[in-house]
């Protein structure tokens, strides 16, 4: 019986740091599709290194779960992220859609924990002002600043992994600049 591919899907290894790099991991969390981004930050530049999207299968919450789950702590061990910022979940009208983020915005923050790293979290609003300037930005708009402050030809896919890139980039931007 063939193997199923991993969740996650990755660059083959971790880009080495120099000194006074700092590495975040952001987390754009979903049950279904949870995105994650990894960028370095040194000084006021920022870089990515990874990015992609973990895809749960099945209808059962805990099994979904725990493949977040296993998604994350596949790419902390492979990125070795300093810090792990997370969205928070948007209070929309539909209050299990938001009860559900919430669930996998506890998986990540407990993947972070757990290797005692420093956890942020950052409202939608936070997120699009800290990227493009206006807490009420599109989600176009935040793609195509993703790719420019990144320097990237193209904008990462799927829109998981790009939001996810844009909640790191929050972070650099909230933590000011990084010691070197």
């Amino acid at each position: 019986m063939p193997s199923e591919p991993p969740p996650v899907a990755s660059q083959p290894a971790t880009v080495p740091r120099a000194a006074g790099v700092r590495r975040v991991l952001g987390v754009d969390p979903g049950t279904r599709v949870a995105g994650w981004g990894v960028v370095d930050w040194h000084g006021n530049r920022a870089r990515m290194v990874g990015c992609g999207a973990i895809r749960t299968k099945g209808k059962d919450m805990p099994q979904r779960l725990r493949q977040i789950y296993d998604g994350l702590v596949e790419v902390a061990e492979l990125h070795l992220p300093d810090v792990v910022a997370v969205e928070k979940p948007f209070m929309g009208k539909n209050a299990q859609s938001t009860l559900a983020i919430g669930m996998a915005r506890a998986v990540a923050l407990l993947v972070g924990a757990q290797r005692d790293l420093e956890c942020a979290e950052y409202s939608p609003a936070m997120i699009k002002k800290a990227v493009v300037g206006n807490g009420a930005a599109g989600k176009e708009q935040v793609g195509a600043m993703v790719r420019v402050i990144l320097g990237l030809a193209e904008q990462p896919r799927p829109a998981d992994a790009t939001d996810a890139l844009a909640v790191a980039l929050t972070h650099t931007h909230r933590s000011g600049p990084a010691i070197g």
